[in-house]
């Protein structure tokens, strides 16, 4: 079977950014998204892309689709959930730090792996496919195996399998359950997209060379270590480099960076660069999305960095 296509897998929320004390631009985001948008902007368009979760059957879910196909991306075969609804967060800004309200416990996205066909066949005959440690996070244990099962068989069926294990301590009952169930992630992931200071937290790596090194003694083919304004780490074909990120005078917003970072790598790879080109063409696309509010920077302004 030939391949083609990309899928995201996860939550894209509500997101509220605020402009001022009184006035709040909504608009949709979550990590996998932001990915995906990155991905969207810096492919061919012939190239399928879906976001693969489930949505409720409220306006606002009406909403995000219909944003989605706006965009060029689908949504391939995940359910609509009578009575369920998106999830929302609110960002708050320190300067262009930013901190996060989440309102997602009942959120439609929480039965992305509720449907294992559905879910076999938004995967079936995919080039790439991308998930996180957030979208483990949000699935009970039981979905969290199906999820798994079903990427491993898209793996086994020929997908390249991409994975930011993004571990955010707040959506886990424990540190071990974290470890275990992103364990049996990067078990069937091809690349890996860590950032340091999460490994850190919840591995207790020394560096980002210890963390690269760890995933690789596991058997991750392909690593990428993102450490914020810090240099990227790239250990691939047994070969480590450091590759420098892009300085930004005066960012705005660096909702999204990492993810955007991700999306870039991703595309880059996808267009035959090679990980070390790859990762200076991510930190480009990084640097120009903390220069936007919000997660989502417009696709022409991603395309310029990208083309750097």
């Amino acid at each position: 079977m030939a391949r083609s296509g990309i899928a995201s897998i996860g939550e894209c929320m509500l997101e509220l950014s605020g402009q001022d004390a009184d006035l709040w631009r909504m608009g949709f985001a979550g990590d996998t998204f932001n990915t995906l948008w990155a991905m969207r902007a810096l492919s061919e368009p012939t190239v399928p892309a879906d976001y693969v979760s489930a949505f409720g059957d409220d306006p606002f879910s009406a909403r995000q689709i219909t944003f989605f196909a706006e965009s060029g991306i689908g949504i391939a075969e995940s359910p609509r959930i009578a009575g369920a609804r998106p999830g929302l967060y609110a960002i708050t800004l320190d300067g262009a730090e930013r901190s996060f309200t989440y309102w997602r416990n009942d959120a439609a996205a929480r039965q992305l792996a509720d449907d294992p066909d559905r879910l076999a066949k938004s995967l079936q005959g995919r080039q790439l496919v991308y998930f996180s440690g957030i979208t483990l996070a949000i699935l009970k244990q039981a979905a969290r195996n199906t999820l798994v099962e079903a990427i491993a068989a898209a793996r086994n069926a020929g997908a390249r399998i991409a994975f930011d294990p993004n571990y955010r301590p707040a959506l886990w009952d424990t540190p071990q359950a974290a470890r275990a169930a992103i364990g049996d992630a990067l078990a069937v992931t091809d690349i890996a997209l860590p950032t340091f200071p999460d490994e850190q937290a919840l591995y207790g790596d020394a560096s980002p060379d210890a963390t690269a090194h760890r995933l690789q003694e596991i058997g991750v083919a392909e690593i990428v270590v993102k450490d914020g304004a810090a240099p990227a780490l790239v250990l691939a074909e047994g070969v480590g480099k450091s590759v420098d990120a892009v300085a930004v005078a005066q960012p705005i917003d660096t909702t999204g960076a990492g993810d955007s970072f991700n999306g870039g790598y991703l595309a880059a790879r996808q267009a035959g660069d090679g990980p070390e080109v790859a990762a200076r063409r991510a930190h480009n696309v990084a640097a120009a999305v903390v220069q936007t509010r919000g997660a989502l920077a417009p696709f022409e302004m991603l395309r310029q960095a990208f083309a750097l």
